[in-house]
């Protein structure tokens, strides 16, 4: 047995021993015999840790309903040393009144703890998951006052999508989740679960995202969420908002569609409060709009007991998401990016059937802003009602940008062969855009607005290219030749487009192609070096997403057996031997000279009112 497992057996074996001791002990009410008031903002006295006894009969405070917390009362079992690591003790308790029912739900995170008035502090574990008792852990507040505002620093353990995957972590443990307890059954002690409630969701999308979201902690609950909130400015009065015991939300989407993370106030300085007593998402210094809840209700469950509420308005910013809890500022402001997607179902012949305006905004990080911008739009598209498998999305969109141009996109997508629902796959698609522009290692982007447009059109829009003709391959430098390329459409008669190619009258002599392909394709053959860049800035990354090719629209190029080199988000082609040793010889460290064999010029495109795949090549000589 390991050092780690036999940390881990001493302190089951201490608890078990201590509940075994007090488990049938009756709950004291006395203290409930006198009229309690719940607690207000201020500086509270403080019990130490050291002064923690078992057998004190203490007092929580948390909201059953509404915004009004209730007294629920706590006798102290003893105390877990090192339960969450080096020197992290956790105070253990057993909750009664109310708590004796709903458990020890999610969204109780943070509940303040006070013996003879003096803040002991939060409750923020519990007792493994199926417990008939609600045996809790409290996190000394002590620990929590640890939380400094100048902390900048970023905890390797954050919770963020791109860690949301199944992960090997030794012999014999191969596919274990991030969170499995790994050092042995019985008693645990475990964070509380963090309710992530939804409104304005299908069913349908969270069904999609639930791994992911689970594999980070979070509970998926649907309810009404900040849906209300459209503006991230502090709501007048939010001087004397989120007073102890009452529920806080961190406010992630808002507005016609809606998500916010739940929890309970500890402590509340008139200006700093701290809550969860544990990791929200553990993503270190943060800036999350910051809001007062109101409790719907406390859905009772030996599983997984929950709290379901409303965000209700905007009173500040979270600054800091720690081991020990969080921290955030009354009157702050944190920033949203605000979006507005447009969906419109069209019939047959292109006609328009039903538009749907969705406006909502999304709180700004590196790994989740990305992320939500996925989701939202998954969302945005399953909620019509003439969502089909066999149905061609085409989108359009454009990012405000502050200091930089607008980005401007654009893309269609048709159902193929992939068991994957074409939202999830536009949906994909625009979120990747925002993850590379979030990923950038210069700095972060100031986005000022996000508006995007997409088409439901009836059918499987796809088209095939199958091949190209042209009267003669022989050809001079300077001349002009026409051609002809065939396109097979998924149903119907075989598309043909006539056009003109310029042979340029300084092409060398030689075989040469002309090149007729989609946009993923060209963009392979085209875009190497910004794919595998890593110093690219705002600015240089805004410039390559708007290189990138729509991919309904058919493009002819001319490829020469020349090198073609890329730099940053530059594409030089054609540059002389000469000079590309130069610039390989003053590279900058990390900003290396990239090269392709070939060297391709685009001549034109065509546009078309379908998905375009494929590539064909004509060969040419040019006398």
């Amino acid at each position: 047995m390991n050092t780690r497992s036999v940390g881990a057996a001493r302190i089951v074996f201490s608890v078990v021993v201590m509940l075994s001791a007090l488990m049938s002990a009756p709950m004291s009410v006395s203290i409930f015999a006198a009229e309690l008031t719940p607690p207000k903002a201020g500086k509270p006295q403080i019990l130490p840790l050291k002064d923690v006894k078992p057998g004190m009969q203490a007092i929580a405070w948390t909201t059953f309903s509404g915004t009004t917390p209730e007294a629920v009362p706590v006798e102290i079992i003893g105390i877990a040393e090192n339960a969450m690591g080096p020197r992290q003790h956790v105070i253990i308790g057993k909750m009664g009144g109310k708590a004796q029912r709903t458990g020890v739900a999610g969204g109780m995170s943070g509940s303040p703890v006070y013996y003879e008035g003096k803040l002991i502090g939060a409750i923020a574990l519990r007792m493994s998951q199926f417990s008939p008792d609600a045996i809790c852990g409290i996190t000394p507040i002590e620990s929590m006052l640890e939380i400094q505002d100048m902390d900048a620093s970023r905890p390797l353990d954050a919770r963020t999508p791109d860690k949301a995957k199944r992960v090997s972590v030794g012999p014999g443990m191969d596919n274990a989740y991030p969170n499995d307890f790994v050092s042995g059954g019985g008693a645990q002690f475990v964070p509380i679960d963090t309710p992530l409630v939804f409104s304005g969701y299908s069913a349908e999308t969270l069904n999609s995202y639930a791994s992911q979201f689970r594999e980070m902690g979070i509970t998926m609950v649907q309810g009404g969420a900040s849906s209300s909130i459209m503006s991230a400015k502090p709501a007048a009065g939010w001087e004397h908002a989120l007073n102890p015991g009452e529920p806080v939300g961190a406010v992630l989407v808002s507005g016609d569609m809606a998500g916010a993370i739940m929890g309970t106030v500890t402590y509340n300085d008139g200006k700093r409060i701290l809550a969860f007593g544990h990791p929200m998402l553990n993503l270190g210094a943060v800036n999350i709009p910051m809001a007062k809840n109101e409790i719907v209700t406390v859905l009772a469950s030996a599983n997984q007991p929950n709290k379901m509420g409303n965000s209700t308005e905007i009173v500040g910013a979270l600054r800091q998401d720690r081991h020990t809890g969080i921290m955030g500022e009354l009157g702050a402001e944190a920033p949203f990016i605000p979006v507005h997607i447009k969906v419109r179902a069209h019939g047959e012949m292109d006609t328009l059937v039903k538009e749907k305006d969705l406006n909502f905004n999304i709180f700004v990080n590196e790994k989740w802003t990305p992320f939500l911008m996925a989701n939202t739009l998954t969302n945005s598209l399953q909620q019509m009602n003439l969502y089909a498998d066999e149905m061609t999305y085409r989108m359009t969109g454009e990012v405000e940008m502050v200091d930089t141009p607008n980005i401007h996109l654009s893309s269609m997508f048709a159902p193929g062969d992939i068991p994957v629902p074409m939202p999830n796959v536009l949906a994909g698609w625009w979120g990747d855009k925002f993850a590379r522009l979030f990923s950038n290692p210069i700095g972060m982007p100031k986005l000022k607005s996000v508006n995007a447009v997409v088409d439901l059109l009836p059918a499987r829009r796809i088209a095939t290219i199958e091949n190209a003709w042209t009267p003669t391959l022989d050809v001079e430098a300077g001349a002009e030749i026409p051609v002809k390329v065939f396109l097979r459409p998924y149903r119907g008669e075989r598309m043909e487009r006539t056009l003109t190619v310029k042979i340029p009258a300084g092409m060398p002599k030689g075989e040469h192609r002309i090149q007729f392909s989609d946009a993923d394709t060209l963009d392979r053959s085209l875009d190497g070096a910004s794919q595998n860049n890593r110093t690219l800035d705002v600015p240089g990354m805004v410039s390559v997403l708007n290189q990138e090719r729509a991919n309904n629209r058919l493009y002819v190029a001319l490829v020469q057996n020349r090198s073609t080199y890329f730099v940053d988000d530059k594409t030089l082609p054609n540059l002389p031997s000469s000079i590309a040793n130069v610039m390989q010889t003053e590279r900058v460290s990390g900003r290396s000279l990239q090269s392709a064999p070939d060297s391709t010029q685009i001549q034109q495109s065509i546009a078309f009112d379908q998905v375009v795949s494929g590539s064909y090549s004509l060969r040419i000589h040019v006398k």
